[in-house]
């Protein structure tokens, strides 16, 4: 995952968020030759999908009469294969200009630069944000000691790490940390965790091998000054306090979804949401396209399936935009030896 880039990163087409949409996109833009980067804030291809219900079953995406968000995930990554997309993980889009020769520039958060001939914009409801413990004075930790995400696992070797939550983040994290921590104790309220059995089975059995920490309680203070946390106090389940030395703590209590910049882009916004023409899609700037969740129109249905319907439309027009002298052919994939050659299909 390209971070802190020098130099700025050009492709036919940006997309701002890898979930089923987002991702149906790259393969209708590639039957069309067109390049895509992915940017999401997660750490995840699949969105709402992966991150909020991995398991639950989808019973209206076409072809599958049940399908769980992962599976889902699974299968489009599997279709956009020969593409080979570029993902940007755990960034977020900042901001969103118009270049002398009428194209886009985009930045993250971590720096990383993007020029583009089209921009769309497949969001959901807007950016995943961490919804944050309310644990006194902890924005006055956070960038130095509290971290909501892991963006790079090297920051945090031979650190005293507390992990704080029972889902499948502070599961996957607590195993993935451990190897490089000094010391690493796993905070959750109580002794059952919502995550992948695998994973719960995973760190209790670290845990008996004496190579992490359990405890069963709620953080209660921070102790530390400077932006520099030294210890927490945790109150066990025994409602009794009891301190733990920590230089890295990693909350992990779920998400929440917020507009975020995108609020910021100028696309005259109606609720929240951003409004589209039905015909390609685009917003009220040229170049810049809002499919599934995040756009609205007259008679909008908020569901995959028209989110994967307003990807095909889109695509055509990006096509004009970035070939504006060649002639859009309309080809079915069951009958086109171009376009089966693009997916390395067997002639």
């Amino acid at each position: 995952m390209p971070k802190d880039q020098n130099s700025i990163i050009e492709t036919d087409v940006v997309i701002i968020g890898a979930g089923p949409c987002g991702l149906f996109a790259v393969f209708e833009l590639g039957l069309l030759d067109l390049k895509c980067h992915l940017i999401d804030i997660l750490d995840r291809p699949g969105g709402q999908c992966t991150e909020l219900y991995p398991e639950k079953p989808i019973y209206d995406i076409p072809a599958y009469p049940e399908i769980s968000g992962q599976a889902l995930t699974d299968k489009l990554m599997e279709q956009i294969k020969p593409f080979n997309p570029t993902f940007h993980f755990q960034q977020m889009v900042e901001k969103l200009e118009r270049t002398n020769d009428d194209k886009w520039l985009l930045t993250t958060d971590l720096g990383t630069s993007f020029k583009a001939t089209c921009v769309v914009i497949a969001a959901g409801g807007g950016s995943f944000m961490p919804k944050k413990p309310p644990i006194p004075s902890i924005e006055d930790y956070e960038g130095n000691s509290v971290f909501y995400a892991v963006r790079e696992m090297k920051k945090f070797e031979g650190k005293k790490i507390i992990i704080v939550g029972g889902g499948d983040s502070a599961l996957d994290w607590t195993i993935n940390l451990q190897p490089l921590a000094k010391d690493l104790t796993l905070v959750h309220r109580r002794d059952d965790f919502r995550a992948a059995p695998d994973s719960v089975n995973k760190m209790r059995g670290l845990v008996a091998a004496n190579r992490m920490n359990l405890k069963i309680g709620q953080i209660k203070k921070l102790v530390g000054s400077n932006g520099i946390l030294e210890a927490v106090e945790i109150e066990n389940s025994e409602k009794q306090n009891e301190t733990i030395e920590c230089d890295a703590l990693l909350p992990f209590f779920g998400l929440t979804m917020k507009l975020g910049p995108i609020a910021d882009f100028g696309l005259n916004l109606e609720n929240n949401l951003i409004p589209v023409d039905t015909e390609k899609f685009e917003t009220s700037s040229k170049g810049i396209f809002a499919i599934g969740d995040i756009n609205t129109y007259p008679g909008k249905l908020k569901l995959i399936l028209s989110g994967f319907h307003e990807a095909a439309l889109m695509s055509r027009q990006a096509f004009r935009y970035c070939n504006p002298d060649a002639k859009l052919r309309f080809e079915y994939t069951t009958s086109s030896s171009s376009l089966q050659s693009k997916l390395g299909v067997a002639q």
